[in-house]
């Protein structure tokens, strides 16, 4: 099939990308810039110059596919460790929202598919596929997609892990290594005993790909291959790696990132597994960030 993917140029949307090729698909990709354009054609890829503001683009792309899978989200609230700009992310999580129902709309009284992507935060430890998120939560792709649903579109949505790991990954774990090096420990808040999942890259961007060949017969499907993993352990690991101390500390050290830092973010992936066939083949999230390649940056 003829997929088009928003964030193709992103750390999950282009390891999507490349399964998506490598399984004899071809894949349309949206791209903010040039040089993004021209890593998205080296890849095999057609590139779909624009942005997550411009939907005549967005329409296009989508009426010319035969799915289209959403992991785009603005990142640039982000300013540093400690501090970002929560104005500017709730501009993002707005934009996000209407990109789903705009794409959701042009998709309509079709059979194609749309996959949205959110993550674990504000469900129950060892959450599963069919437990709701957090109505409260400022970010919300799964409602959107719900609501799509609802209206007859096959959307669904893919929960990834906190930890998306891989070497080469700019996510959650480089915020915590670039912490702990320019505060001197590798912390973790209370007693560490809250819990992160993890999947490997790769596996995360198999499930993409699953759940459209299987026709996404799921409303939700969890990208989770470690399910539980204590902070204090991924902590440990970091301190180890960078040979700093391991300590805990309060709310303020972790600055904006002292929610996730605290958070237990950590589900079950049984029913995805299941219904998919997928089993994780990557390293698992410990073992991943227990190599000195892992912060080379």
């Amino acid at each position: 099939m003829h997929v088009f993917v928003t964030g193709a140029t992103g750390w999950v949307g282009s390891a999507i990308v490349k399964d998506l090729i490598a399984a004899g698909h071809t894949v349309s990709g949206l791209s903010r810039s040039a040089d993004k354009a021209i890593a998205l054609l080296a890849s095999g890829a057609r590139a779909v110059t624009g942005s997550l503001e411009d939907f005549a683009v967005l329409q296009q792309a989508a009426m010319e596919a035969d799915a289209v899978i959403h992991t785009a989200f603005n990142h640039d609230f982000i300013q540093g460790n400690l501090g970002n700009d929560f104005s500017k992310f709730l501009e993002s999580a707005a934009l996000d929202q209407r990109v789903i129902e705009f794409l959701g709309k042009v998709l309509s009284g079709s059979d194609r598919p749309l996959l949205v992507t959110s993550g674990l935060s504000g469900l129950p430890l060892g959450a599963i596929e069919t437990d709701l998120p957090n109505p409260a939560a400022p970010r919300k792709p799964e409602l959107a997609a719900q609501a799509v649903a609802e209206r007859g579109v096959r959307a669904a949505t893919v929960r990834l892990a906190p930890s998306v790991h891989g070497l080469g990954d700019y996510g959650f774990i480089p915020v915590l290594v670039r912490l702990a090096r320019q505060t001197g420990l590798s912390a973790y808040l209370d007693d560490g005993s809250n819990c992160w999942s993890g999947v490997h890259r790769d596996d995360a961007a198999r499930i993409y790909r699953l759940a459209l060949e299987t026709g996404v017969t799921e409303r939700v499907y969890h990208a989770v291959a470690d399910e539980a993993v204590p902070f204090r352990q991924i902590a440990e690991v970091i301190g180890r790696q960078l040979g700093l101390p391991v300590e805990p500390r309060p709310r303020e050290h972790f600055g904006w990132f002292a929610s996730m830092a605290g958070g237990t973010m950590a589900a079950s992936s049984a029913r995805t597994r299941a219904v998919l066939g997928w089993a994780p083949a990557g390293p698992d999230l410990l073992s991943d960030l227990d190599q000195p390649d892992y912060y080379a940056a």
